[in-house]
């Protein structure tokens, strides 16, 4: 009804709804991992890009470019461990949601 009248649904918060998404993937992945029994090579560097994405979550507007860098390096590190490919998949269409960066 009030869209019909031209008003938008008031929200609870103003955060953006990507960057939400973001946060929300990056946090089940994080579990995910943290819970995996096995170790693999690249895991340190999953997890430390992991937390470099929280963190551009958590700090509002990330950057395109380092989210999509990010994300390659976490794919690089953990895409052969089909346990995360649901969680990956998610974090991806995450960043996803952030558009192409601009070419330069």
């Amino acid at each position: 009804m009030l869209r019909s009248l031209g008003q938008r649904p008031v929200t609870v918060s103003d955060e953006d709804r990507r960057v939400a998404e973001l946060r929300t993937a990056v946090s089940r992945l994080r579990r995910e991992l943290a819970v995996l029994p096995s170790d693999f090579p690249d895991r340190a560097i999953a997890e430390d890009e992991l937390a470099a994405l929280a963190a551009m979550a958590t700090g509002g507007r990330p950057e395109i470019p380092r989210l999509r860098g990010s994300l390659l390096l976490i794919a690089g590190a953990i895409g052969s461990v089909s346990a995360l490919a649901r969680g990956l998949r998610e974090v991806r269409e995450a960043v996803d949601l952030f558009g192409e960066p601009p070419f330069r």
